[in-house]
């Protein structure tokens, strides 16, 4: 399984932070996959901030559901991560994974 973020580089205060997580040799829809979004800010540790699951339910950090939502293309086998309001602790590099599998990551600064 192969994943690969992308999405905008640079996000402004107060504005919504949306990446995209493409998934290639497998699918999205695979029974008992969890298709999840982490991050880790500037000298900080990875931050878990919410997962879609093979049948389409979520969940998300606690801490972090208020801004958060995760989607889904099936026919693109595509997953979405969208973060409102954003605030320059916000900033971080941002991964999509499943079991041991992750991508690259993609750093997102928020400034204005």
């Amino acid at each position: 399984v192969q994943l690969q973020e992308s999405g905008p580089g640079l996000v402004k205060p107060s504005q919504t932070l949306s990446l995209t997580c493409t998934v290639s040799g497998g699918s999205i829809t695979a029974n008992n996959y969890y298709w999840s979004w982490i991050r880790q800010p500037p000298e900080k540790g990875l931050e878990w901030i919410g997962y879609i699951a093979s049948s389409g339910a979520t969940y998300y950090s606690p801490s972090l559901k208020s801004r958060i939502s995760v989607s889904r293309d099936t026919s693109k086998n595509q997953f979405t991560l969208q973060l409102s309001s954003v605030t320059p602790e916000d900033t971080a590099v941002y991964y999509c994974n499943t079991m041991t599998f992750w991508g690259q990551g993609t750093q997102v600064t928020v400034s204005s």
